[in-house]
């Protein structure tokens, strides 16, 4: 059976009419953010372009300083492990202070740290600033929730929580691609090597700059009342936890498996790059770059897929269609097969989060939001505070295989408790107040 003509044009109508009207709600949910918002997505801008360099060049920094991935992966350790003792803290010093001051804080803290790093780097020296760097990322971290729950409605929420992590990743695009050009823009500029520390340190100062900058934003929200001003107190966190202890080992258990299996891989992936397939800086910038690209795609298709097929369905769909990806990732012999399962996997796996993020804090009201964060943080650093040590010995010793095998088995055992407690169960929705 063939279509005549004029049917097959009329399905390429309704196909473009279709795609048309899709991009229509999208924009009509952008332009339903707040002042406060739009703010923030300025901050996401500058912040993502920072984190795209520094994630890429720290572990490359450490070995350029003489030490081995043991240190690389301990000072990962201590960020992580501070970020996850002063979760709950931070919690509480959110809801006193507020979101502006928190998130004004957090920041100030991320820039000394860095700062720090790049002019006083002896061992106890770098172990001080990645402590004050977990601290601002704590902090960050559980006032980011609640703050874009304040500052959004139930309709354009989950469009606001991927749409700016999609921002962020657009951005590390961009700072992927300078962190790998810039050791050897530096190093020309200085007449050293581009894998010497000035080379490093110089670009870690750009990173810095661009964090300073980041705080202008920040200074210009409207910023609400502290908590504890508000009509309903913020609950503590065992009060939380006797009360909804179902609930919240439902939220909390995926991830904190997931966590583990991060933490073990995914923060030596430069090096697995530069081990595995001999790629150089520039190489594994590139790719990356174009990894936080395929990460913004997902992120900002992620709101109307779930909207379509549920947030949950969502998550458990997309992080276990990554698997496969994960295997051909860690173990092609292959550095374009390689590569290019790394692309796909990003997207994959990390679509999910922001919508994660907005599901968890829509199962509870305004008064826990703040406790549920601190708790979520927790679990997620846990597994970022101990994996990566375990990562760097096991490296030393026996190489990238049972790091990969680690990771790939945490991940699928995370996806079948989510199935377990969320693939049935219907969604619960809290308005939050408005601004």
């Amino acid at each position: 059976m063939t279509l005549s003509p004029s049917s097959s044009e009329s399905r390429s109508h309704r196909v473009l009419a279709g795609i048309r009207n899709g991009f229509a709600d999208y924009a009509g949910k952008l332009r339903l953010f707040s002042h406060n918002a739009r703010l923030y997505l300025i901050n996401t801008i500058l912040v993502g372009m920072m984190m795209g360099i520094y994630q890429l060049l720290f572990n490359f920094y450490v070995l350029s300083l003489g030490y081995d991935e043991i240190m690389a992966g301990r000072l990962l350790t201590i960020s992580s492990l501070v970020a996850l003792a002063g979760a709950l803290p931070a919690g509480y010093i959110g809801d006193r202070i507020g979101r502006k001051a928190a998130l004004l804080l957090s920041n100030a803290m991320l820039c000394v740290s860095l700062l720090g790093i790049v002019w006083l780097h002896s061992p106890d020296e770098l172990i001080i600033w990645n402590i004050i760097s977990g601290l601002g990322q704590s902090l960050m971290g559980v006032t980011m929730g609640p703050f874009l729950m304040e500052n959004s409605g139930e309709e354009e929420r989950t469009y606001l929580f991927s749409f700016g992590a999609g921002l962020r990743m657009t951005t590390a695009f961009f700072g992927n691609w300078l962190g790998g050009h810039l050791p050897t823009w530096w190093g020309s500029l200085l007449g050293i090597a581009p894998t010497d520390p000035e080379a490093y340190g110089a670009t870690l100062l750009c990173v810095a700059v661009l964090l300073f900058l980041a705080l202008i934003p920040l200074l210009m929200l409207r910023g609400r009342r502290p908590h504890d001003a508000l009509d309903s107190p913020s609950q503590s966190p065992l009060e939380f936890a006797i009360k909804n202890p179902r609930l919240l080992a439902k939220l909390v258990s995926p991830m904190l498996l997931i966590s583990v299996g991060a933490g073990l891989f995914m923060p030596f992936m430069n090096l697995f790059f530069r081990t595995m397939h001999d790629r150089s800086d520039a190489s594994i910038g590139s790719l990356f770059a174009w990894g936080s690209l395929m990460m913004a795609v997902g992120l900002m298709i992620a709101p109307p897929l779930a909207e379509r097929i549920g947030k949950m369905r969502l998550v458990i769909t997309s992080q276990a269609l990554s698997i496969p990806f994960l295997v051909m990732l860690g173990f092609s012999p292959w550095y374009w097969l390689s590569a290019a399962a790394y692309l796909i996997r990003v997207a994959l796996m990390n679509m999910s989060g922001p919508v994660y993020d907005t599901f968890v804090m829509e199962r509870v009201d305004e008064s826990a939001r703040a406790t549920v964060a601190s708790l979520v943080s927790m679990c997620w650093n846990f597994g970022w505070a101990f994996s990566p040590t375990i990562s760097g010995w096991l490296q030393v010793r026996y190489g990238f295989a049972p790091v990969v095998l680690g990771t790939i088995l945490t991940y699928i055992i995370a996806i079948l408790l989510y199935i377990r407690f969320f693939w049935n169960e219907p969604e619960t929705k809290v308005e939050a107040p408005a601004e």
